[in-house]
């Protein structure tokens, strides 16, 4: 398997699935002619011509419900996004079109639509910017939202994604773009929407994240592990719909769960997590479950600020600590 970059396991999917099927076409801001803002859509363009990969103006509840238009009309878009804070533009075509017309029309249109682009906190692009909506996007019926961690997963999603006949909300990390990893080059290697992983085997406690905050997880582990406290890292990957019974398998192993999300604590996937686990393993429960989030603020431009607004893998121990009746400083 070749080691690429995230960004080119991207367009390593993106690619293939041009490649494989011509009713699939990009449309996105900056997506044709300058490569993308984030070069995940690199050479395209020129492999493949400006009807498949097409430039759009800044407007995003336009080029989105095109492509709502044309998924009813049998194409396979995917729709870019520059930052899913951009989406909220486009809200009612993604939340009232896109995740609603199948069950409208009694299931005889189908939305085979994947719109992706980097969500959440970056680096000092302050409150407008830095928004990580994947809750909001969960709550909805009708949408399937995944978050991808590795360049591996990536890939494997995004090709799956482009292939479902359903709406997907496919959420990536401007800050993961640059990490590397191994990546399968089968052309048919897929990766399932439903499920998540066991990034980290452990035994005393669970910690649930995702995206790019699987990796603050898994340095928290490493902490935890110098104090001989065994982590079991869960990647969820799928957000809606998520892995009930990987979850729950997990949990009745360690009894303990500390959930990290990089959206605000309120009404966030971790809520449903909690829930989730109090109603089916409520018996194995031996300490409450904890959460870690973005602070209840809107994102600072302050780096500093930022900083502390944010999960950490500090934080993450801490709060398993907590969970393990263990003194925390």
């Amino acid at each position: 398997m070749p080691e690429v970059e995230f960004r080119k396991a991207l367009n390593m999917a993106l690619d293939e699935e041009l490649a494989r099927d011509p009713k699939v076409f990009i449309i996105g801001e900056e997506v044709a002619e300058y490569d993308g803002a984030y070069k995940v859509t690199k050479g395209l363009l020129a492999k493949y011509g400006p009807q498949r990969v097409v430039d759009a103006p800044i407007s995003e509840s336009g080029f989105c419900g095109l492509g709502v238009g044309a998924a009813m009309a049998g194409m396979r878009p995917v729709v870019e996004f520059m930052t899913f804070s951009f989406s909220l533009v486009a809200m009612d075509q993604i939340l009232n079109n896109a995740a609603k017309i199948r069950y409208m029309s009694g299931g005889q249109i189908t939305l085979p639509i994947t719109m992706r682009g980097p969500s959440g906190v970056v680096h000092q692009l302050a409150a407008t910017h830095s928004n990580a909506l994947e809750s909001i996007f969960a709550h909805c019926p009708g949408l399937k939202v995944v978050a991808c961690s590795t360049p591996e997963n990536a890939k494997g999603l995004l090709k799956s994604a482009i292939r479902d006949n359903d709406p997907v909300i496919f959420m990536e990390s401007e800050l993961l773009y640059a990490m590397k990893g191994d990546v399968p080059d089968d052309p048919d290697f897929l990766l399932p929407l439903d499920k998540g992983r066991i990034a980290r085997d452990g035994e005393d406690v669970t910690i649930v994240a995702y995206s790019k905050r699987v990796h603050q997880a898994l340095a928290a582990a490493d902490l935890l592990a110098q104090e001989g406290i065994k982590a079991e890292v869960i990647d969820l990957i799928s957000l809606r719909p998520i892995d009930q019974d990987l979850i729950l398998r997990s949990f009745r192993k360690t009894n303990r769960m500390v959930t990290v999300e990089e959206s605000w604590s309120f009404c966030g996937i971790g809520a449903s997590i909690v829930d989730l686990v109090q109603r089916h393993a409520f018996d194995y429960m031996d300490a409450p479950i904890e959460r870690v989030t973005l602070e209840e603020a809107p994102m600072p431009y302050n780096e500093s600020i930022e900083t502390l607004a944010q999960p950490s893998p500090e934080k993450i121990v801490m709060a398993a600590k907590k969970s393990l009746y263990r003194a925390v400083a």
